[in-house]
């Protein structure tokens, strides 16, 4: 079992580094060169988005906040769904 006072320290390091990784994924989706790119890169934020909602469930020992991550799952799975679809429709024109 890990210390608390380890996980006082870790948490706010890693939610800076998913903070990071999160801009920088922003920025693909907003400028990226394809549309299969952008939905990768929202994908990838949206999973992002899970691990520091579930990061900040644990940091305040709450384990009602963690039930808003699986609204969060369910999304990315729907968005991949409808995206794929539409682009094996424009493949096939």
């Amino acid at each position: 079992m890990v210390d608390a006072s380890v996980l006082d320290i870790l948490i706010p390091v890693v939610l800076g580094v998913y903070s990071l990784a999160y801009a920088i994924y922003s920025i693909i989706v907003l400028r990226g060169p394809t549309v299969p790119d952008m939905v990768l890169a929202l994908d990838v934020m949206t999973v992002d988005l899970i691990v520091i909602y579930l990061l900040i469930a644990l940091f305040y020992n709450s384990p009602m906040l963690a039930i808003g991550a699986i609204p969060l799952a369910s999304w990315i799975l729907i968005l991949d769904l409808v995206v794929a679809k539409y682009l094996m429709e424009a493949r096939r024109k």
